[in-house]
């Protein structure tokens, strides 16, 4: 979440009047993550989320999302719920841009997890995918490694110094994944963005998830590696937790187990989902938007992260 379009109140006013979610009595701009606009609306004492779509989400692929979500809801997966306006419709405009409101979820993010906390995120992943696994619509990984590779050639233009080291890895990196990129894996809807400001807890469970926007048909290990690099290392990346990363692993198998040749994919899998954040934050390092209310990220903490992937196999 982050703040890229500034709206005033009375921009507020005009998008909800067509909504029957009541008075508008305050909003406040969202400054946590790099992707989308978000505002915390309280109409008539009840909260709401306000997200504009920003920079990597391209508009054809908001239905899926949505309807992703509607799907979750209906099956009781703990996830924002969209909102009808007055017209049925889900997906508006504000200031030129899609815009959407969704159900507000509370509890709050954990910035330092336990053994249990991180059961609980395995578990959920595995929840997600059980239940998900008939779901009808599919769409591809719009961050795949030639998408990566453009992304990354943009940075490299940029011959910013402070990433030298960083580009020339990073180059090897991609070619390697180019060649050794799994064929097949079990596959189906992956959340693709299992970061910790995106689960949220209370007493200890999973109150909910936040933002699908990166969703997509794709390895079931993908969403299982991109908690895991997220969940797993502590001091910037230089330090992997094997006990969190069971935890995670034991918390998932509850819903399905893991196929020998996931096993054996697992550490190029981890590799891809690393290089596919390494890559966007530091695009997001080096073209950040001066005007815009965001935490820029550090593109050393995945860069650490993959030089231990490189050497170390998880099983």
């Amino acid at each position: 979440m982050a703040v890229f379009t500034k709206l005033e109140k009375k921009d507020i006013h005009e998008f909800i009047d067509s909504y029957e979610i009541g008075k508008l009595e305050d909003f406040t701009g969202i400054i946590e993550g790099i992707e989308n606009t978000n505002y915390k609306l309280i109409c008539d004492g009840k909260p709401y989320i306000l997200t504009i779509f920003e920079k990597r989400v391209r508009n054809e692929d908001l239905p899926f999302f949505m309807d992703l979500k509607i799907y979750l809801n209906q099956n009781k997966f703990k996830c924002p719920n969209p909102i009808h306006n007055n017209q049925n419709k889900i997906i508006n405009s504000i200031k030129n841009k899609k815009a959407v409101i969704v159900s507000f979820i509370e509890g709050k993010q954990i910035t330092d997890p336990t053994n249990k906390e991180c059961f609980e995120v395995g578990k959920m992943i595995g929840n997600l995918h059980k239940i998900t696994k008939n779901y009808y619509r599919k769409k591809e990984n719009t961050l795949n490694i030639y998408e990566l590779k453009k992304i990354f050639n943009k940075c490299q233009n940029t011959n910013n110094r402070i990433f030298f080291e960083l580009f020339d890895k990073l180059s090897s990196e991609i070619k390697f994944l180019e060649e050794a990129w799994p064929k097949k894996l079990p596959s189906g809807i992956n959340h693709a963005d299992l970061f910790k400001d995106n689960i949220f807890f209370k007493d200890g469970i999973i109150s909910g998830v936040i933002d699908f926007y990166f969703s997509c048909y794709h390895f079931f290990i993908y969403d299982l590696s991109i908690a895991i690099n997220e969940w797993s290392f502590q001091d910037n990346g230089k330090f992997f937790n094997k006990t969190y990363f069971k935890s995670i692993i034991e918390g998932y198998s509850l819903s399905r187990k893991l196929e020998t040749e996931e096993i054996e994919a697992f550490n190029v899998v981890l590799r891809i989902a690393t290089v596919r954040i390494l890559v966007t934050r530091l695009y997001d390092y080096l073209f950040h938007t001066s005007d815009a209310f965001v935490v820029k990220k550090d593109p050393l903490q995945y860069f650490n992260i993959l030089k231990w992937h490189q050497s170390n196999k998880v099983f």
